[in-house]
């Protein structure tokens, strides 16, 4: 039988991270806020930051939204896929200990900073698998504020969304410093002798190395 996904509702708490095993899957609902490069470098280098309450507002999804505002004036998601968050470990640790947040949602992994910070607050980082942005879109079910529009344009600036069954995402990061990639590369590694073997690749043998 298929194992069900958990949903987690926002803000996470700390004994909820916690609670959550690498590699497990989930999906979140409540409240998030977006950003990019630009709320990582402008919050930590200028200590300039929308003015949300981020012990509601507590999950960070790394993403740069496609918005388009209606009729009506309301701004609606057109796609929301994931960035690449290893673009940002140079600030993570920071921004999750600036704004203590239990909840990080993006593309791919971080580095071991970030690890550090999350295992400090009790967070944990949120990876997709095998999804598109606008697959997404439904799953936000409204869009309450805009952070730095005029400013930031669309895709770097700050926005607040309602989400409902948000995901799935595994748990690429837990709270305790373990990286699933990592691990998963540990993994591969130690299996190396047994496949080269196996493809009778004798023990020592030298590859080419190529320089980029």
């Amino acid at each position: 039988m298929e194992e069900s996904i958990r949903n987690i509702s926002l803000p996470m708490t700390k004994e909820v991270a916690c609670g959550l095993k690498l590699g497990e899957m989930v999906t979140v609902s409540g409240l998030l806020f977006t950003g990019r490069s630009r709320f990582h470098i402008r919050a930590i280098e200028n200590d300039l930051y929308p003015p949300i309450d981020y012990e509601k507002i507590n999950c960070f999804f790394h993403v740069g939204p496609v918005m388009r505002q209606e009729a009506d004036g309301e701004w609606k998601v057109v796609s929301c896929e994931p960035t690449s968050s290893i673009r940002f470990e140079r600030y993570g640790a920071d921004v999750v200990r600036k704004f203590h947040l239990h909840t990080l949602i993006g593309k791919t992994t971080m580095g071991p900073a970030t690890a550090q910070a999350l295992k400090e607050v009790g967070g944990v980082y949120l990876s997709k698998i095998g999804l598109s942005g606008n697959a997404l879109k439904g799953q936000v079910k409204k869009v309450h504020e805009v952070h730095f529009l005029e400013e930031l344009g669309k895709t770097e600036c700050t926005w607040i969304y309602e989400v409902d069954h948000f995901g799935p995402f595994f748990v690429a990061m837990d709270a305790y410093g373990n990286n699933y990639f990592e691990d998963l590369a540990k993994e591969a590694q130690s299996r190396m002798p047994e496949i080269e073997k196996s493809l009778g690749i004798p023990p020592g043998y030298d590859y080419t190395e190529v320089n980029a």
